[in-house]
């Protein structure tokens, strides 16, 4: 008999039925001259009970065996509220073992006590786990979302190169060696960036691609060596055209996957975006705004802040409401080893409880202290943190203590999904180990129409047509409107040093297209793994990645990356260092 019914899908609809059901078993317990088991399936667990008639073919039955049964779903007398298929149970008639299992090196389920290293050495077994096989489908219900909801609006799916050639994109590239042109190499693309854009000069209009990347650079968290992203790229469009479809994508993905409706998409420049909160990736889930109170102190005699503002520093502050009371002076020693760390010299504070006290209560004025009160709007209990620095240290600092307090004082809504888009970034960024300015997103951005006559000579002013959309304290996706216009791709060279002929060698091809009539055109590429975290409700990337590297980018299970035989470095012309 085949199988009628996948396990988690079995109710009290289904008492009286004969089924036959497959899985893997997830727990024993013998009670006298019963014994049960849950049978885990993809679906979910159901119980069966096996009596005194048929108990004797399973007394060897471990968890992970596989099994096929037969026999009659009944209601069950001790239900369980907390299982899906709790309130039935399945009466075993007939049982098949399909294959045994040695003792698992890790608990297979959502509790587990194996390390994560333990893990990802046996992840064929960690995918057993429901939660992880949940989220992988939530995964591919993203995608399949995402492909509909585009098709729909006319974009096209077009795959681009993985073996392509090596061109300076921010981060190192994966190189692939060539055996056909010995000593030469191919590179994985770090994004179809460049493919894309000749898609447009192609004239393909619309384009999207579920599209794999790899960028040879330090892991983290929320990083991967090998990722995905959802790659979309448009003509004939600005800005509003793509924030429109990115928004009505992301409708169609939480609604779908979640059944939220969104709310407004907020929208910060960025250098709003820095003053406000110290980063360009904020979390609004919680409030805690950076303020800047530098004109508080213009006339200060507190030596520490007059020195700052002669040096064009700036006094900015966080105001910790009704927490006053939570933090001691050894807490506030943390905090000011904490601040350290981004380069901040030094954490003030002050605690109002209908008076000040604090590390600079002695130091600044009444009046200084009063026009506090007013500007932050204090109340009792409440806390002001200060950092007085050059302005982007002041800045960074306080962003990354904002995060740290929103996280230890629980004060961020973790049912909240709060989008926003950041715009405006700067052009270029400058780069202390070249010691020159480089492009901040990559050279084929379009700077500000307004900013075009600071490309050589204001570079630190100019300003581009970059956005990223930021979610819950993660960049969720980073786009621009390209350039299109060949003369000003050839001034945006020469702004980051790079002559015609070296652009020539690493872009030619790409270059040479733009001079066939090149569409004004935009896009975005959606970060797949960040999006199925915050969905997922984690904050490890591996945990929505079937097979993941470790921080430091190995494979435990397959052991990769490992030794090749001289035989293969020999056709390859390669001798190892």
């Amino acid at each position: 008999m085949e199988r009628t019914h996948h396990n988690g899908t079995l109710n009290l609809s289904n008492v009286n039925e004969h089924v036959c059901l497959v899985g893997w078993v997830a727990k024993r317990r013998n009670l006298g001259s019963l014994v049960f088991m849950d049978l885990r399936d993809r679906s979910g667990i159901v119980q069966l009970v096996f009596d005194e008639t048929i108990e004797e073919q399973v007394k060897d039955v471990r968890n992970e065996y596989v099994l096929q049964v037969e026999g009659t779903v009944l209601e069950r007398k001790d239900k369980n509220p907390k299982l899906a298929t709790g309130e039935i149970e399945v009466k075993v008639e007939k049982v098949k073992i399909i294959n045994s299992s040695l003792t698992t090196p890790i608990i297979v389920a959502d509790e587990t006590d194996a390390l994560e290293d333990t893990r990802l050495k046996y992840r064929y077994l960690d995918l057993r786990r429901p939660i992880l096989q949940q989220n992988l489908m939530l995964r591919h219900k993203i995608c399949m979302i995402t492909r509909n909801f585009l098709s729909k609006q006319g974009f096209i799916e077009i795959e681009t190169p993985i073996l392509c050639k090596s061109t300076p994109e921010g981060a190192r590239d994966y190189l692939v060696p060539s055996r056909i042109f010995n000593g030469k190499f191919y590179a994985l693309p770090q994004s179809p960036q460049i493919y894309k854009q000749l898609l447009m000069v192609a004239g393909m209009e619309k384009y999207f691609q579920i599209a794999r990347c790899f960028r040879d650079e330090d892991l983290r968290a929320d990083r991967q060596p090998e990722f995905t992203q959802i790659d979309i790229e448009m003509s004939f469009v600005d800005e509003e055209d793509v924030f429109k479809t990115v928004e009505s994508l992301m409708n169609k993905i939480f609604m779908g996957t979640k059944g939220i409706a969104l709310a407004n998409f907020e929208r910060l420049t960025y250098n709003e975006c820095m003053a406000k909160y110290g980063s360009d990736k904020p979390d609004l889930r919680f409030d805690m705004p950076i303020q800047n109170v530098s004109k508080i102190f213009t006339d200060t005699s507190f030596a520490i802040f007059k020195d700052c503002l002669a040096n064009d520093g700036q006094i900015n502050c966080l105001v910790v409401k009704n927490a006053a009371d939570k933090f001691s002076r050894k807490d506030l020693d943390k905090l000011q080893e904490f601040v350290k760390v981004y380069k901040a010299k030094a954490l003030a504070f002050l605690k109002y409880n209908g008076e000040f006290s604090g590390s600079i209560n002695k130091v600044i004025s009444d009046d200084e202290k009063q026009a506090l009160l007013t500007a932050l709007d204090i109340q009792d209990n409440d806390m002001i943190l200060f950092i007085a620095d050059k302005a982007k240290i002041s800045l960074t600092a306080l962003g990354a203590l904002r995060v740290k307090l929103g996280k230890d004082l629980d004060l961020i809504d973790h049912a909240a999904y709060k989008f926003l888009w950041v715009t405006n970034f700067p052009m270029f960024e400058y780069s202390e180990e070249e010691g020159r300015y480089v492009a901040a997103h990559h050279p084929f951005t379009s700077p500000n129409p307004e900013d075009v006559d600071k490309l050589l000579n204001d570079k630190a002013n100019c300003y581009s047509r970059a956005y990223d959309l930021v979610l819950n304290g993660y960049e969720l996706l980073s786009g621009s409107i390209r350039i299109h216009d060949q003369e000003l791709q050839e001034k945006v060279f020469e702004a980051i040093g790079m002559t015609m002929e070296e652009a020539n060698e690493k872009f030619g091809f790409f270059l040479e297209a733009f001079k066939y009539g090149t569409p004004p055109h935009g896009g975005v590429g959606i970060g797949l793994e960040r999006l199925t975290m915050i969905l997922a409700d984690t904050e490890n990337i591996r945990d929505v990645v079937a097979f993941p590297k470790t921080a430091s980018a190995y494979d435990l299970m397959s052991e990769a990356p490992n030794v090749v035989d001289e035989k293969q470095l020999d056709e390859l012309g390669i001798k190892i260092k």
